[in-house]
């Protein structure tokens, strides 16, 4: 067994191979170090994690962060 690491360019690509997988002729592992980076997984990952604010107060915040760096 040899062991390879590869980059998905292309939905289809990770398809075909889910498709080797399911007639056992590759495995697939999540590395630990990378992520899956498609919009649904960012979504469902982040979905809920702000809370919605007045735009001012975004403003606020993000002055308050650029100022504490100079």
């Amino acid at each position: 067994m040899r062991t390879i690491t590869l980059d998905i360019l292309n939905d289809r690509a990770l398809d075909l191979l889910k498709d080797l997988e399911l007639l056992k002729v590759i495995r697939l592992r999540r590395d630990s170090n990378t992520q899956d980076v498609s919009g649904n997984d960012l979504i469902l990952k982040y979905k809920g994690s702000m809370q919605k604010q007045p735009i001012s107060e975004v403003d606020e915040q993000l002055n308050i962060i650029r100022n504490e760096w100079e």
